[in-house]
Parts: structure tokens; sequence; C-alpha cells
């Protein structure tokens, strides 16, 4: 019997030991860390891979969609130069929200993921970009293109989400602004910026 190409003895780390994709910039993998199930943040561990619980959420918004990030992407120099009000990037992989019909509720979980568009999210002076994807061959969302064919409402309850998922009454503003939505080829620069960053940055792991 012999063993696929590549074969991993042990499991690879999901940010450097994972393929971007099967054609990336617009069909790329999802390494999902927080479903819309979870009431605590889960982060990677940049060092050995397994998720790590960041804070319990503060508030009571749940995640609108699957939440996770694209591997061997890199947010540095070049995503940043893609937001004017950017001073850098946020140093972490590129983060990806993905909508599917039906409920997963696993995380650490690989899916393929169709770009769609995204959220220009400013976090601290810092570039955060959310890409928006669908699931591959999802049985609803499969027909979408771009951004702009999703219901308002969706992109509305992300763009509400992630500025306000840390704010509480009585603290001061938070640093983060969205500043409007981009659509899929604009998303595809980010996601070929941030593949070029993951170079400059960690060559070929």
């Amino acid at each position: 019997m012999s063993f696929p190409q590549p074969f991993y003895r042990w499991r690879p780390h999901p940010w450097h030991g994972l393929d971007v994709g099967p054609e990336p910039p617009g069909l790329v993998h999802a390494f999902i860390e927080i479903t819309p199930f979870d009431l605590v943040k889960y982060e990677v561990d940049k060092v050995t891979g397994y998720l790590r619980v960041d804070r319990p959420q503060r508030t009571s918004s749940q995640p609108p969609t699957l939440y996770g990030f694209i591997p061997r992407t890199y947010c540095g120099e070049r995503v940043a130069a893609m937001m004017p009000q950017a001073k850098r990037g946020d140093g972490d992989p590129l983060d990806i929200c993905v909508l599917s019909e039906r409920p997963i509720t696993k995380s650490e979980v690989i899916i393929n993921v169709r770009v769609i568009g995204g959220l220009p999210m400013l976090d601290n002076g810092e570039a955060d970009d959310k890409i928006i994807g669908v699931l591959a061959a999802d049985n609803i969302w499969s027909h979408v293109e771009d951004i702009n064919e999703l219901p308002q409402a969706l992109v509305q309850r992300m763009r509400h989400y992630f500025t306000t998922y840390k704010v509480m009454p009585g603290d001061p503003a938070q640093p983060v602004s969205i500043d409007g939505i981009y659509d899929r080829d604009h998303a595809e620069k980010v996601i070929h910026a941030a593949m070029a960053d993951y170079q400059d940055e960690f060559g070929d792991t």
C-alpha cells in the first residue's frame, strides 16, 4: 500500500503546513477556529498549531459565520498598503468568514471556500481584513459570485459583529472601524498580497 502525497507522519501546523487552497486566490482553504455557536474566542497557537482559548466573549454577540484563517498568508506591508489608513498589518494570517447553509458545529476543520469579497477592518491602526467567502459546492450559497449578491442583512450583521464584539456599555470607544465592503476582485488582490507577505516573512517553510 502506498501513502498519499504529501503524507504527514505528524499533524501539520494549520498556518504553515497546509496549502493556501486548490485554486488561490479564488478558491482557498479555511482553517476554522470559531463557529457561530461559540461564546468563547479561540485562536490558533502560533507555536503548536493547536487551538488556544483567547478569551470568553465579553458581549452576548455570537459570530455570524464560520471564522478562521487562510493558511500560508500573512498580513504585512503589502496588505497594509491596500488600506490607506493602516500603519501596518496585524502580523497574523489573513482572516476569513465563511457562509454555510448547513450548520457546521466543529472547529479545527479545513474547508474549501470560494472568495466573494471582504471587509476592510482597521483595528488600532492595523490592517485586519476579513475576507468573506461561501462554502464551495454549498446547496444554497454556491451560486453567489460576489458580495453584492448576498442579502444586505447578512453583510450588515458581519459588519456590526466585528465593530462591536469587544465593546461593553460604559467602555471608551474602540479603535475598530470598517469602511464599507469590497468586492471579489479586491478580495483576491488582498489574498495575493497576503501570500506575498507570507513569503517575505517566512520564505518556503
